[in-house]
């Protein structure tokens, strides 16, 4: 307790020149997609979710997997930790298997990334859905993270630090499925790691430097074990 108390009057001291990209009090919507290049059906769904990419009050992710690697193309921009994530989601949602194109919608729903529609309808339910008061997420500079108070779920939460490409990529696959197609992705994540444990009370952490200039930075914080998103920050500017 006394830790916390310190903490909240360390925080509200900031000056407020040094605090940037407090998350709103509503956070934007989070569509994940998961997504493969050597996956013959994940051409729609990427384009699609491109064109999500461009809509106010939504945050697109796309997870590159490497499991359809053996089909003859390894994606330029898989890593383990990107279908790690996707399988917690699959034990959550109590699906069979992970399966490419998925998106999921903040942590809470999913669909088949092609059918475009159904995705829009889990965007728009989401938008409307009533939401617990997140906690406020402050940047201080461009190395510390602090993830406020607010009522945390059962079993606490999670707190990600995502780096990504906001920059439209446009991949040539030259074997495998896709031979001869070349794939458009957005916002293709390139970095996913765990910060640490959010249970309700005020945290800090400090972050690692991005692997690539030119990356945007987004702290997701999380339900435990694939559970709903509740809290979304980015710095300002």
């Amino acid at each position: 307790m006394r830790k916390a108390a310190l903490f909240s009057l360390t925080l509200l001291a900031l000056p407020l020149s040094a605090v940037s990209g407090t998350a709103a009090a509503k956070p934007p919507v989070v569509v994940e997609l998961y997504t493969a290049q050597g996956c013959a059906s994940c051409g729609e769904a990427n384009g699609h979710v491109a064109k999500l990419a461009e809509k106010p009050g939504l945050l697109a992710l796309t997870f590159s997997v490497g499991y359809w690697d053996y089909l003859g193309w390894a994606d330029t921009f898989a890593k383990p930790e990107f279908a790690e994530r996707q399988k917690a989601y699959a034990a959550k949602l109590a699906l069979r298997e992970p399966y490419t194109p998925q998106v999921v919608v903040d942590g809470a729903a999913q669909a088949t990334g092609s059918k475009t529609a159904k995705v829009d309808k889990l965007v728009a339910d989401a938008a409307k859905a009533r939401r617990a008061t997140p906690p406020d997420v402050h940047f201080v500079g461009e190395r510390r993270v602090y993830v406020g108070s607010a009522r945390a779920p059962k079993g606490g939460g999670d707190v990600w630090l995502v780096r990504y490409d906001p920059r439209q990529q446009d991949i040539a696959v030259k074997s495998g499925d896709n031979k001869g197609q070349t794939l458009p992705e957005r916002n293709v994540v390139r970095d996913l790691t765990r910060l640490g444990a959010w249970r309700g009370q005020p945290v800090s952490f400090r972050l690692p430097a991005p692997s690539d200039d030119g990356l945007k930075t987004v702290i997701l914080v999380q339900a435990g074990k694939g559970g709903r998103i509740l809290a979304v920050g980015q710095p300002k500017g």
